[in-house]
């Protein structure tokens, strides 16, 4: 008989894994090591934390989205978050303040949630949200950022707190991130990387995987590139499509095992760096681990969705806590239908049965 999915076993063990390849990778950095270390320890408390609440058969997962803003200075081909409109040129009104998001932050550190994933838009146009998060070392802070808008005074808050890691959205080559984000992006970035490497900053780079770049993006000469310029983390995150027309560019099973094969080998090859897929597997994590399986997501007005690529809310957190949230209608139909554990092929589970969520989210069975 096979041995039963154990979530939270699986879930601690990746982070354990995330930290202790963190603490070798910044091995030759005494100053971010030290920190490390003490978040290793921070890492363990969390999960013990994590633990006696689901020992009271409450599930909290380690992993929270935040996106922080719904400006974006950038029109990027095939962006998930304008074509959900849930990126826009100028910040309207309704968004979660400075003070709103550190509270949302204080209560993920009291319930075990290690790592926050600052998103947008662009996060590096809310600083006052950063300086929030700076001040909860518990807590890892990855920002994934499109790298245009690194500053000195960016530069001064993550030597400060290092718990905040800068990670930078590149597609592969100049042509190709070029052929994305615009043109001249990729010098930008090139730019901001540079900085940071003579400024002893620990940093990733973020990579959107297609059928197209696929290739690409895990070739050895493009990894040495990134090892040069001196990312330390490296996270590969498969095309969601957002409209019919480009499902395409979405990794099939095929391609997501060779994915998978390949960052085996990384990892074996390149000590220094740490390599992560998003979603990753899910046959190996028991289905989607979105809508608080493992992870799920608060959008810039507060809403809490299943993931960035379903933005579907029933329940906001400025009127409410992440542990209600958690609870809400939307994320309990979610994780009690069936509908994570689905098989689909390629994307995103959520997103081929986009029907099923609108339905649940407004109350139909």
């Amino acid at each position: 008989m096979a041995e039963e999915f154990n979530l939270e076993k699986y879930l601690t063990g990746g982070v354990e894994k995330i930290v202790k390849e963190a603490l070798r990778a910044t091995f030759s950095n005494p100053r971010e090591s030290i920190f490390m270390a003490k978040y290793a320890k921070s890492s363990k408390e969390a999960s013990k934390k994590r633990s006696e609440y689901e020992k009271q058969g409450e599930h909290i997962p380690p992993f929270l989205i935040a996106s922080i803003t719904s400006r974006c200075n950038l029109h990027c081909a095939g962006c998930y978050s304008r074509a959900n409109e849930a990126c826009v040129d100028s910040e309207p009104i309704a968004q979660l303040t400075g003070e709103e998001w550190g509270k949302i932050f204080l209560e993920a550190k009291s319930l075990g949630i290690g790592f926050i994933l600052l998103a947008g838009g662009e996060p590096l146009l809310r600083n006052d949200v950063i300086s929030k998060a700076g001040e909860i070392p518990e807590i890892l802070f990855p920002i994934f950022t499109n790298g245009t808008l690194i500053s000195e005074n960016n530069i001064e808050i993550f030597d400060k707190h290092r718990n905040l890691v800068p990670v930078l959205s590149i597609e592969g080559t100049e042509k190709t991130t070029d052929e994305r984000r615009g043109a001249g992006i990729y010098s930008r970035i090139k730019n901001a990387m540079d900085i940071m490497k003579n400024r002893n900053i620990v940093f990733g780079s973020s990579i959107t995987v297609t059928t197209e770049n696929i290739n690409e993006v895990t070739s050895d000469e493009f990894i040495s590139f990134l090892a040069r310029g001196g990312s330390k983390l490296v996270i590969y995150v498969e095309y969601v499509p957002v409209t019919g027309d480009t499902e395409h560019l979405a990794p099939n099973d095929c391609e997501r095992e060779y994915l998978k094969q390949r960052l085996n080998e990384l990892r074996k090859s390149c000590e220094e760096m740490i390599f992560i897929s998003f979603p990753g597997d899910e046959k190996s994590s028991g289905g989607c681990l979105a809508a608080g399986r493992g992870f799920f997501h608060i959008n810039s007005h507060g809403g809490a969705e299943p993931c960035p690529f379903s933005p579907y809310s029933d329940i906001n957190v400025k009127t409410s806590s992440l542990r209600e949230a958690l609870k809400s209608n939307l994320f309990t139909k979610l994780r009690t239908s069936g509908t994570l554990m689905e098989s689909h092929s390629g994307g995103c589970v959520l997103f081929k049965r986009r029907e099923t969520v609108k339905e649940f989210m407004e109350g139909k069975e």
